[in-house]
């Protein structure tokens, strides 16, 4: 089959750097009569008119020599992956993976495949969904060629996820959280035999390191609208076989869309300490061991238990505002903003929120050295007194820079007022 505009079409989707590398790869390649193609979910969403600013070129013949060549040419770097036979070349914005044609094989469940040089027929039946099992020709005369051995754009306009074989999710139990994700993505259903076969191997989802895991799940957690795909896993039973303790309810979801519309910039950030709020301390550390989370990452889903039960202090009206930034600030942004996210209180969450965007930026007018022209000692008393200035705006009780000269020269004549009563005494007893 045959559709030479695709490729034109793809050219005009790309940005002028990034049209200018393809066209340098497929030169390449031509020159060396090494047959190209696009594959994945570049040509995918190509074909579902979708925007993708990122290219998976296979090649029959060394992907990463053509990297290197390619690199040299363009003054870059190609960053290269013997056991998988791939390269990678990033620019701003953009990047292009360059895939040997190859075979996989798994020598147990969740072991990541060893791989051989294949051609491009046996590439594309290696791969997880018939929809991302397709290839576009970019060079030589069947150029706008497209490859589909599986029925894959048949399953593109029944909108459908389905797997090539009946061990796919054993083979690599990372597909399961994949063909979740598509689906939510693209508003397609999963084919049902590969419905079933999900629901019936998802236990192999423990042979799946923490790393892979984690990947999977930052992958998810960067859509749009995440909450769907992760209702979806929770209700097949996905989570439960990752962990135990790890669930997507209602509550979860809304804290996601809340997020959203509190933070709108920094919303993805939180989305992982959300998945902690129910769990106690060894719960949310076991859990964020299993899920390969990064340190940052790690402290915020150990944070929100005790941020749950600090709810009945924070709403307490006698609570000033210095003392809540207090309690506060040992804490992750993250964390607070799930948390704000997820409290039912609003007195709770109007505070943390004021904290978040306000209280925990406000200094006192004056600094340092201002102190030091007043007559401020050098000491730790510059630090203590900076600290109450500090707690005297949070709480409206300075709200100007003279007010607070009116504060420290009350506290040196106090200083002066308790020195003076010491000398005093001191005379006193010695006489």
């Amino acid at each position: 089959m045959r559709n030479p505009n695709l490729i034109g079409k793809l050219r005009a989707d790309l940005p002028a750097l990034a049209r200018s590398l393809l066209d340098q790869v497929v030169s390449l390649a031509s020159g060396r009569r090494l047959p190209t193609y696009l594959v994945g979910g570049p040509l995918r969403d190509l074909l579902l008119d979708r925007p993708s600013l990122d290219l998976d070129i296979a090649v029959e013949g060394d992907a990463m020599a053509l990297a290197g060549e390619l690199a040299k040419t363009i003054g870059g770097r190609a960053v290269v992956h013997p056991p998988f036979l791939t390269a990678t070349i990033r620019l701003p914005g953009f990047h292009i993976d360059l895939i040997t044609a190859r075979s996989e094989t798994y020598v147990r469940p969740g072991a990541l495949p060893t791989v051989k040089p294949a051609t491009i027929r046996e590439d594309l039946l290696r791969r997880d969904f018939t929809i991302n099992a397709l290839a576009l020709r970019l060079s030589g005369p069947e150029a706008g060629e497209i490859l589909d051995l599986a029925g894959g754009r048949a399953d593109l306009d029944a909108r459908l996820v389905r797997v090539l074989h009946e061990r796919s999710f054993r083979d690599d139990a990372t597909r399961i959280l994949r063909a979740v994700r598509y689906a939510s993505r693209f508003g397609f259903e999963i084919e049902s035999d590969a419905l079933a076969w999900l629901q019936r191997d998802l236990a192999y989802l423990e042979t799946i390191s923490g790393a892979r895991i984690h990947r999977e799940l930052a992958r998810m957690l960067a859509e749009d609208e995440p909450e769907g795909a992760l209702r979806y896993l929770h209700d097949l039973g996905a989570f439960a076989a990752i962990h135990p303790a790890l669930r997507f309810e209602t509550e979860h979801a809304a804290a996601f869309a809340r997020l959203r519309e509190l933070n709108p910039t920094g919303a993805r950030a939180s989305y992982s300490p959300v998945l902690a709020w129910n769990l106690t301390e060894p719960q949310a550390l076991d859990l964020a061991r299993r899920l390969g989370v990064t340190k940052p990452q790690r402290e915020a889903l150990r944070a929100m238990p005790g941020l749950r039960r600090l709810g009945p202090k924070l709403a307490r009206p006698s609570l000033k505002r210095s003392a809540l930034t207090e309690v506060l600030a040992p804490f992750l942004l993250p964390a607070l903003w799930a948390f704000a996210a997820l409290t039912e209180d609003p007195t709770v969450r109007n505070r943390i929120l004021d904290y978040l965007t306000k209280a925990r930026h406000e200094r006192p007018h004056l600094n340092g050295d201002d102190l030091l022209a007043l007559g401020v000692p050098q000491g730790p008393q510059l630090g203590d007194l900076i600290r109450s200035l500090r707690a005297k705006r949070l709480d409206r009780e300075a709200t100007s820079r003279q007010g607070e000269k009116r504060l420290v020269r009350r506290f040196l004549a106090e200083g002066d007022k308790a020195r003076h009563h010491a000398k005093k005494a001191a005379a006193s007893r010695s006489s």
